[in-house]
């Protein structure tokens, strides 16, 4: 044992993680075993293998959490998603300009109160936790006092976690309006707090390109290309009536996606949500920026948007993460998101193994969020955020579990069935920070 707040710690139970991109390297993409131990020292990975080695290895009284029975993978990444629409979740049948007119511009109002702000700050971390989801790309609202109680909840609990202020200068309610300059400023004030701080990171947000005047879009790219690290994120093309409103305000711009590009908001570590309705010259374009993209198939599906194609944006090397997008996304659970994206490219023809689907949750978040350096598998050095999930957490789990052969039956049983039920413990710089009550 060491003085260190995080000292040597081990971790016993049925592991599985990624080295790169199963739809690309198939079975040696995956690192499984049976029977594992996971060395923790100071929050971050020391070692990962078959137990029968490790644990002669460790010193006497190193502190052993046996998970033998559950299966234990990275924690879950989300790419995208809206902390101050947690309470609209569920808001019924609305397409997207309706539905943020009816429920998302109210909702937000409300995050004046930085006391309501961080409460439900405090109630949105405990949830992502509860899900097994350790790291996010959220957005907060227009008002700077969100984003601090955001990062504050989030710091509390020692969760990686990347955010920003909306910026929103047009098409709006007059109280949720900032300016142009105003935005800017306040953005680059919460860079200098948050950014670099701990596990925090900060991002960019115009919320989209018709509610940010060309002005203010000039000012965030500008700021993005001033600060060195940080991301930016936003929408693009989820809408057929959302791509057509663009056009008629950017008349000059090639596509929607063009309009973000005039302005320099492509490149590392910007992230745009949905991009539905693309075509192949605007996904060329995000691959060789760099740009990511954050598959959202609950909301897509909700709101009634459209079918995101997994397929060809694999094909041109895309970076693709996974995104619940609270509040038009149905559910904080990253295994109902897998499912719904298993729906989502079975209507488009396409097919999305358990594999690639548990990739798209862990390394494939952390590579399109540029932090598969940090997070994302249980490499050496990497900080050790991980989810246990139990296959027996419900009866009809248990009785389906049961019959399967293989770790890939198994991993897409639990994708289609399970939700919060099946987490049994969330883990953050290897410290428990969510455990189900037994």
């Amino acid at each position: 044992m060491t003085d260190s707040p995080h000292p040597l710690r081990a971790v016993r139970g049925e592991f599985v993680h990624f080295l790169a991109d199963p739809a690309a390297y198939g079975d040696n993409a995956l690192e499984h075993f049976v029977d594992g131990v996971l060395v923790v020292r100071d929050g971050h990975v020391a070692e990962l293998g078959p137990a029968a080695a490790v644990l002669t290895k460790l010193p006497a009284g190193t502190p052993l959490t046996d998970y033998r029975g559950k299966l234990i993978l990275p924690g879950f990444i989300d790419t995208h998603i809206h902390y101050a629409q947690t309470d609209i979740i569920a808001s019924h049948g609305e397409q997207l300009l309706t539905w943020l007119e009816k429920y998302t511009f109210p909702a937000e109002a409300r995050f004046a109160d930085p006391a309501h702000a961080a409460e439900v700050a405090a109630f949105f971390c405990d949830e992502l936790l509860k899900n097994g989801t350790t790291t996010a790309l959220a957005f907060a609202t227009v008002h700077p006092a969100s984003v601090d109680a955001l990062f504050t909840a989030a710091q509390r609990r020692r969760m990686r976690l990347i955010a920003g202020k909306v910026l929103m200068d047009r098409h709006c309610p007059d109280f949720l309006r900032d300016t142009a300059a105003r935005g800017a400023a306040e953005s680059k004030a919460l860079i200098e707090r948050w950014h670099g701080r701990d596990r925090l990171l900060y991002a960019l947000t115009p919320r989209f390109a018709p509610t940010s005047t060309p002005e203010q879009m000039r000012l965030a790219g500008r700021l993005f290309a001033e600060h060195p690290g940080v991301y930016l994120q936003s929408h693009v093309a989820e809408n057929r009536a959302e791509a057509d409103w663009v056009a008629r305000l950017y008349p000059e711009a090639r596509s929607y996606l063009g309009v973000y590009d005039r302005f320099g908001q492509l490149g590392a570590r910007a992230v745009f949500a949905h991009c539905l309705w693309l075509d192949d010259a605007d996904r060329r374009r995000i691959a060789d920026t760099g740009t990511a993209i954050s598959f959202c198939p609950t909301a897509n599906l909700f709101l009634g948007s459209g079918l995101f194609d997994l397929g060809r944006a694999r094909a041109l090397g895309i970076r693709v993460g996974l995104g619940t997008d609270i509040g038009a996304g149905t559910s904080f659970s990253m295994l109902q998101t897998l499912s719904e994206a298993y729906k989502v490219l079975q209507l488009s023809g396409q097919t999305l193994s358990a594999a690639s689907a548990f990739h798209l949750a862990t390394l494939g978040g952390a590579h399109s969020l540029y932090l598969d350096g940090r997070i994302g598998n249980f490499l050496p050095g990497k900080e050790a955020d991980f989810v246990v999930l139990d296959p027996r957490a419900t009866p009809l789990l248990a009785r389906r579990s049961a019959g399967c052969t293989t770790l890939g039956e198994r991993l897409f049983v639990l994708m289609m069935l399970g939700d919060d039920r099946a987490v049994a413990a969330t883990h953050v710089l290897g410290e428990v920070t969510w455990q189900r009550p037994e």
